[in-house]
């Protein structure tokens, strides 16, 4: 890569919006070098206001544009957006964690290209401390999630399987399970279960459970490893976005600050 790494957001709702409007304002070493969205005029309108205005493209065209894609999508598009980044020997970083799981054909296509797939920390912590424990013998690893119910309205699992999260005054577990079903099921949701299966042992064997919980107004993250090196027990409260409830505010700054990481000559953490 150049000196100036070009960075590409595919996606400009309010993860997306918030990354480009910091590329923007500037950043030393990026360069935001285009967007794309469902909506171009109305995205085309909000790039309106930025110092440095860059085009809204088709997201299958960004990587012609970029050196790194941010993807910012519905879990739907990923595997074409990911074809045509790592298809031209470019950097994912992907925040549908989950649509990964069921690709695992996207990393060979990575190796075989010379792209690279970098997945954030997001919404969650502690990976740093999963991948080290991963090096050796791991007992298990499991997810507790807690979220206003609201958050969880309409997720796939809940539909198919008949269960309301309204009117609730009291937690309710609503899944049960591994991380890759529970990907499946809370697309939306849980892309941190998926990155900590990644980190650690696998989608399989890393044990998921999500509550609709009244109680709680923050997206909570309760991570427990059991491991020969260590015992992990980590909690972080994520402050909902105005914009979208199933999101943090914590997640596009976790994207920046994996951006600033690729280009900072002191780099923190495994």
């Amino acid at each position: 890569m150049s000196a100036q790494i070009r960075v590409a957001i595919a996606g400009f709702g309010a993860i997306g919006h918030a990354v480009a409007k910091a590329l923007d304002q500037g950043i030393e070493g990026l360069e935001l070098a285009a967007v794309s969205a469902r909506d171009t005029v109305k995205a085309e309108a909000r790039m309106s206001g930025f110092e440095n205005p860059v085009p809204v493209l088709p997201f299958t065209e960004l990587a012609e544009r970029a050196d790194v894609v941010v993807e910012c999508l519905p879990a739907a598009h990923f595997g074409e957006l990911a074809e045509s980044v790592l298809g031209r020997g470019k950097t994912l970083i992907p925040l549908s964690v989950g649509a990964l799981l069921p690709r695992p054909a996207l990393i060979d296509l990575a190796r075989d290209k010379g792209g690279a797939i970098v997945v954030p920390t997001g919404a969650l912590l502690g990976l740093d401390a999963v991948r080290a424990c991963a090096e050796g013998p791991v007992a298990h690893v499991t997810l507790v999630t807690r979220k206003p119910p609201g958050g969880l309205a309409g997720a796939p699992h809940l539909v198919e399987n008949d269960i309301s999260v309204e009117g609730l005054t009291e937690p309710k577990l609503v899944f049960e399970g591994s991380a890759r079903d529970g990907a499946k099921g809370f697309p939306a949701n849980v892309n941190v279960a998926a990155a900590l299966s990644l980190a650690g042992i696998g989608p399989d064997k890393t044990a998921l459970q999500i509550w609709a919980d009244p109680t709680v107004t923050r997206n909570t993250h309760t991570v427990q490893v059991e491991a020969d090196a260590a015992r992990l027990t980590m909690t972080i409260e994520n402050v909902p976005t105005e914009e979208n409830p199933k999101t943090g505010k914590i997640t596009a700054l976790s994207v920046l600050a994996t951006l600033r990481r690729m280009t900072g000559p002191l780099r923190v953490g495994t």
